[in-house]
């Protein structure tokens, strides 16, 4: 088996990131908009100082086999994405929403979406990690996991959270908690999606 090195995410990754994103994440609403919206939304992680991102590439043969992506400001980071992207986000959406008029209602809460945060200010949000279904199994989910919470604890904050679907996702919802994760609450979305939030908080941060 060959090595797996960890990288920090830069524009020469989009593509195969948007690429593992698709592969691991069929059905989700993000994938149905397509590949043209989720590079949009990956080069957003570029463009903004608070966000970040890493990638796990295959020494062997350069193939990009996961990814994650977060930001240290998730209310400014979606705001600035909705207000200056917007545009181009509905441009990459255009040919999904001719075909499916009904997703108009939930891409624009999309594209105002402020990032669920927890009730103790201050914590970075995971936004997005992802690892390729043949990769599977291999260690590369902790490895990027680690990767970037050691990111955003040097870059200062009480901690971080994500979320993630609470029903039918217990292989998920485990990684997290055996990687050091506590449950801080769950919440039902708009379109009826029981959510659960995860925090991780730094040692001298708030508990």
């Amino acid at each position: 088996m060959s090595a797996v090195r960890i990288d920090r995410f830069d524009s020469g990754h989009v593509r195969r990131a948007v690429d593992v994103h698709i592969r691991a994440f069929p059905g989700f609403f993000l994938t149905s908009l397509g590949p043209a919206f989720l590079r949009e939304f990956y080069r957003s992680f570029l463009e903004e100082k608070t966000a970040f991102g890493f990638v796990a590439v295959d020494d062997k043969n350069g193939a990009c086999l996961g990814a994650v992506f977060g930001t240290t400001a998730p209310v400014g980071f979606f705001r600035k994405l909705a207000a200056g992207r917007w545009w181009a986000f509905g441009l990459a959406a255009l040919g999904q929403v001719a075909r499916r008029p009904s997703i108009i209602g939930r891409l624009v809460r999309g594209l105002s979406y402020r990032g669920d945060p927890p009730a103790r200010p201050g914590y970075a949000l995971l936004s997005s990690i992802a690892v390729s279904p043949e990769a599977q199994g291999r260690g590369i989910g902790r490895a990027l996991l680690t990767a970037w919470v050691e990111e955003a604890r040097a870059r200062g904050g009480p901690g971080v959270y994500l979320t993630t679907d609470a029903l039918d996702n217990d292989a998920v919802n485990s990684f997290y908690r055996t990687n050091g994760w506590s449950l801080e609450s769950s919440f039902v979305t708009p379109e009826g999606r029981k959510m659960n939030r995860y925090v991780l908080s730094f040692a001298g941060g708030a508990s």
